[in-house]
């Protein structure tokens, strides 16, 4: 009885959800956009968050991000201009876990609650952010190539945990510029 429910908690534990959810990426792009002729760069404000240091952070990242694609910021005459949008959703995350036999809530028999089964449900708000990067053809007024990143926010994180999860965002949504043009 005892190995059943070691085993059954062992199971219950692997079972549950990370609690740092990874983040989800994607991007899309304009086909006949010039990426190659693109080599600098002006920023300008899209949809910032309510938190100047958290926007700063960003507009970092950002900018490092390009700088090590090879761009060069020239807020005079850009090639392009460079947005980023957030946004924040809260949802709730419902897990849960059994405990008990393996066999169904009465174990087998008649038993007298030898063979109970007990569940537990938890729910937690969390905060689901979404950054969006625009990069916009300065010439042609048009979007380019848009990147997205999606993941669970730490609201409870450090300041220097704050800014390298930002880092670590915004370099995987540049992951995929520029895009790798089929033709």
């Amino acid at each position: 009885m005892k190995l059943h429910r070691t085993l059954g908690l062992a199971l219950a534990i692997a079972a549950l959800p990370s609690v740092v959810a990874a983040q989800k990426t994607t991007y899309d792009f304009d086909k006949t956009a010039p990426f190659a002729q693109f080599k600098t760069y002006s920023m300008k404000s899209g949809t910032p968050t309510k938190n100047p240091l958290m926007d700063r952070r960003i507009e970092a990242a950002i900018e490092a991000q390009l700088a090590a694609k090879g761009f060069v910021r020239n807020d005079a005459d850009p090639d392009v201009i460079v947005l980023f949008h957030v946004a924040l959703d809260e949802q709730q995350d419902i897990s849960t876990y059994s405990s008990g036999p393996m066999y169904g809530g009465y174990g087998w028999g008649w038993g007298a609650g030898w063979g109970t089964t007990s569940t537990d449900v938890r729910v937690r708000q969390i905060v689901v952010g979404t950054l969006a990067i625009d990069i916009v053809d300065a010439k042609k007024k048009e979007i380019a190539w848009r990147g997205l990143g999606t993941k669970e926010i730490d609201t409870n994180a450090k300041p220097e945990k704050r800014e390298a999860n930002v880092a670590k965002a915004v370099e995987k949504i540049f992951k995929n510029y520029p895009p790798k043009v089929r033709t």
